[in-house]
């Protein structure tokens, strides 16, 4: 079942332009997703993409002057601004990027406590002793040192601070989970346990958004990668298709991340993705960069079409 569907998705920022004039400058434009029940999808692509973006419109958390366009489904329901204040912090979290959203004041033991904001059930409902076994159970799911909930964010390391972030984010029983660039900082032993402990709660039906720059990474739990660029997926592929010189891979693109890996031979791409609000308004935004475009890739923007088991924006891919 479809637990998040994402329909000709975009997002725009207004700024001024000169004296009395402004301007609307795209992030994302016309982006399509779907995230299946049980289902890790990792978006992956290079900074300025659009992923952390992505993850604000979803939660309901952009910023004033942002307009967003296009349908966001949960749960086949339209998730509208109501819904996502309603589901928010408990079957819809969110793994933040920074770790200043821990709360400073607040020992991080406190913040890791199990709560449900729709049935009203806080602490108090629970007896101290079950509360401190829960809290004791997260900090040693996440491999976080004894006496670690009795301290403050300001004295744990970025990696210890990013594991709270994720023990806070699992400690209800959430469906849809997003998260944002998690694990920069982790130890690779502590990062391999993570990955496996996010799988299991896939494995156990929640729907899970991993964004990331870590491609080697996600693909040792995720099931599908979703490649941005430019502010739009240009392919969804399954796990699997990630292997030897990519040519599974359907987008030019995806192949030349793929293949820029070290361990995959090291290749540069020329060039560089556009930025927010260089975005070409007519055509493939990868045209620029990619060797076998022709007049048709800079006249027409590809839509999504589903090719050889995934999906893809190139009109020349068979």
């Amino acid at each position: 079942m479809a637990l998040l569907e994402i329909e000709g998705v975009s997002v725009s920022f207004r700024r001024a332009r000169g004296w009395l004039g402004y301007e609307q400058t795209y992030v994302i434009q016309g982006l399509d997703l779907t995230i299946n029940e049980g289902e890790i999808v990792a978006v992956v692509g290079a900074s300025g993409s659009g992923k952390s973006v992505l993850a604000q419109a979803i939660m309901g958390i952009l910023p004033s002057h942002a307009r967003l366009e296009g349908r966001i489904s949960y749960a086949e329901k339209p998730l509208t601004m109501e819904r996502q204040l309603e589901l928010r912090g408990d079957e819809l979290v969110l793994i933040p990027q920074s770790v200043s959203y821990l709360d400073p004041l607040m020992k991080v033991g406190r913040q890791v406590q199990p709560v449900s904001r729709l049935r009203g059930q806080k602490r108090r409902s629970m007896t101290r002793t079950p509360l401190k076994k829960a809290e004791q159970e997260l900090m040693e799911q996440y491999h976080l040192p004894r006496g670690t909930a009795g301290k403050y964010p300001f004295e744990l390391s970025g990696g210890m601070a990013r594991r709270v972030l994720m023990a806070t984010a699992t400690s209800g029983q959430p469906k849809l989970i997003i998260a944002d660039e998690p694990t920069p900082g982790i130890h690779p032993e502590v990062l391999a346990e993570t990955m496996k402990q996010f799988r299991q709660l896939a494995n156990e039906g929640v729907g899970i958004l991993w964004i990331t720059h870590d491609i080697t990474t996600a693909l040792t739990a995720a099931d599908r990668i979703a490649v941005f660029y430019a502010g739009s997926n240009v392919e969804t592929a399954q796990v699997h298709d990630f292997t030897e010189n990519g040519e599974r891979l359907r987008h030019p693109y995806t192949r030349a991340l793929w293949n820029a890996l070290p361990q995959n031979g090291f290749e540069p791409l020329p060039g560089s993705q556009p930025l927010a609000g260089q975005q070409i308004a007519a055509g493939c935004s990868f045209a620029p960069r990619c060797s076998a475009a022709t007049e048709v890739c800079n006249r027409e923007r590809p839509e999504l079409r589903k090719v050889r088991g995934g999906e893809v924006r190139c009109v020349h891919v068979t």
